[in-house]
């Protein structure tokens, strides 16, 4: 699923028009965004939580090359599936 098709789901399932849904997911997504950034954690109930995981700097190769490279520290955002929705992926 993607963006528009979240928010054509969101109009269908509420009737409510797609101007004021794409504003909604927007919103959402927007919201999120900015806790990550400001160094929050996002957790949705049910669903899954997402923060901010910090990764130091390192020496690396060129696995063409074999030449010896510096990668910098890098921010990334990690996702962590609540228990409701692991348990309902992994239902028979």
């Amino acid at each position: 699923m993607n963006k528009s098709e979240l928010i054509k789901a969101l109009v269908d399932e509420t009737n409510i028009p797609l101007d004021d849904a794409t504003m909604v997911v927007n919103t959402f997504i927007e919201s999120m965004k900015s806790s990550l950034l400001a160094g929050d954690r996002v957790e949705i109930r049910g669903f899954g939580s997402f923060k901010i995981k910090k990764y130091g700097g390192y020496s690396g190769r060129n696995p063409k090359t074999g030449e010896k490279i510096s990668v910098v520290p890098k921010r990334l955002t990690f996702f962590r599936a609540g228990k409701e929705l692991k348990e309902l992926i992994n239902q028979k």
